[in-house]
């Protein structure tokens, strides 16, 4: 029987779709000794976590790799395709839920709940109302989208339409953009939002292009934050701007070390919101994503292509190591 091998478990319902196919393994842990190791007779792999690039060349069977969601830096496409193995992913799945999140977050640290709800539990009534009159709101105030893919529509038709934010923008693309999104170049979005949104993918361009002199352009009171990949960040930048208070806050979902370690400054701070890259996930979203990702993997089961192919130079070199597919 055809071997489906996930980093993690998937959803009962994208379980059920692949259970008369196929038999599906769940790695025993994520390091990549052992990824390597027990993904050896596998024909499928669903990716939830970092895989090593060398994973590929030690498989004989393996068909294609997919992304459980619509992130691709956790998968070495260029060692897949020297490979010939089939890359996929399943984009927009979880985009509402990572906009959902951005938004929650932004809320959480204008209407300051951390500190709300610490000092409510802890002192008392009035001592929770009193950072009432320092709160802020969302309507009226403009949000800065880096990066208007999936995730940044979704956060753009949130904050305009459902709270009367202007919208502002920073995207590779040179198409038009949607009606009611004012195109901007990364300086001035980043001088001109109360709420900066990253949601771009991680790319040497990308990488740490938050950094001291653009986190200097912010308002005093902007909140920044990421649900994109946490090293699109330069840290110590950050960290200092938010000792020096000179920007109103962070949202932070991802990090360039993962799993944050317990004492990093970010903890420290009551106008941060931190949360263990989980801005993507609720049982919807793992139901669309696991079930996105058992489709792939049934098309390529019964011989065709996946849907959301990645690397499609790869396809010759896949066809000659399967010559029925």
């Amino acid at each position: 029987m055809t071997v489906i091998y996930t980093t993690h478990a998937l959803h009962p319902r994208a379980l059920a779709l692949l259970a008369e196919a196929a038999a599906v393994r769940i790695a025993s842990a994520t390091d990549p000794e052992t990824l390597t190791r027990e993904c050896r007779d596998a024909d499928i792999l669903i990716v939830r976590a970092p895989i090593p690039s060398d994973l590929f060349s030690a498989q004989s069977r393996l068909r294609m790799a997919v992304r459980h969601g619509a992130g691709l830096d956790w998968i070495p496409i260029d060692a897949a395709t020297e490979a010939g193995v089939l890359v996929a992913n399943v984009p927009g799945a979880n985009a509402r839920t990572v906009a959902e999140h951005a938004i929650f977050g932004a809320m959480a640290v204008l209407r300051r709940f951390r500190s709300v709800d610490r000092d409510l539990r802890r002192v008392g009534w009035q001592a929770g109302r009193a950072h009432a009159e320092q709160a802020r709101e969302l309507n009226g105030k403009a949000i800065g989208i880096l990066g208007l893919g999936n995730i940044g529509r979704n956060i753009a038709a949130i904050a305009g339409n459902g709270f009367g934010m202007t919208v502002l923008a920073t995207t590779r693309t040179t198409s038009s953009l949607p009606d009611g999104i004012a195109r901007r170049d990364i300086d001035e979005l980043m001088a001109e939002s109360d709420i900066v949104a990253l949601c771009c993918p991680l790319t040497p361009e990308t990488r740490r292009i938050i950094d001291a002199r653009r986190i200097g352009l912010m308002k005093p009171t902007a909140v920044l934050v990421n649900v994109s990949r946490g090293p699109v960040i330069d840290d110590d930048a950050l960290i200092a701007a938010l000792r020096a208070g000179r920007i109103g806050g962070a949202v932070l979902d991802v990090f360039s070390e993962q799993p944050l370690p317990a004492e990093h400054p970010y903890f420290s701070f009551d106008n941060v919101v931190v949360t263990p890259h989980l801005a993507g996930i609720t049982d919807e979203s793992m139901m669309r994503m696991g079930i996105g990702a058992a489709e792939e993997a049934l098309r390529v089961i019964a011989g065709g292509l996946p849907l959301n192919l990645r690397n499609p130079e790869v396809v010759e070199r896949y066809r000659q190591r399967f010559p029925s597919a």
